[in-house]
């Protein structure tokens, strides 16, 4: 069964996560350390995950759960990487969706950002979502919550049997 996977701390799309996954009936999990103030819906679907303030506390849970079928909504690159490792789709609060193919210079361009920053180089932080990201965002989850999907249930399609 498909689940989506939340990074939740500095996500700013929970609420359209929850709107897709409410159409699509898939499981979502809010992971979080606590860190700031997170309501929790009512919602049948939803699962609140406090984890520990530890640094990557959230990541390690997400990567050690998250498989194939799956969808993380996330920002943090590392965290990513790992959701691929594993098999499963990952997808940044922009609209902008993670690929084998696209997550090493991603990588590469953070290590070269952090190392701007400890040299006092820094060009500040992202920008805020503009309508145009979120609208990228919720096409590009929904696309990707419908592959995620496909292979779920063609595993439940019987084949016909091939006739020579």
């Amino acid at each position: 069964m498909t689940q989506i996977y939340i990074d939740a701390d500095a996500c700013p799309v929970r609420e359209e996560v929850l709107r897709v996954a409410e159409r699509r009936r898939l499981a979502v999990h809010i992971v979080s350390n606590g860190s700031r103030p997170i309501r929790p819906p009512a919602l049948p679907n939803v699962h609140m995950v406090i984890v520990p303030a530890n640094p990557d506390a959230a990541d390690d849970w997400i990567a050690e759960r998250i498989d194939a079928a799956d969808v993380c909504v996330t920002d943090d690159i590392p965290l990513a990487s790992r959701c691929l490792a594993r098999g499963a789709r990952a997808l940044a609060s922009t609209g902008h969706v993670w690929t084998a193919d696209n997550i090493g210079s991603a990588l590469a361009g953070r290590e070269v950002s952090r190392h701007l920053r400890e040299l006092g180089l820094s060009a500040g932080g992202g920008k805020p979502l503009s309508k145009a990201d979120r609208s990228a965002f919720l096409s590009a989850l929904d696309t990707l919550a419908g592959a995620a999907l496909r292979p779920a249930a063609a595993r439940w399609v019987r084949r016909a049997p091939d006739f020579e």
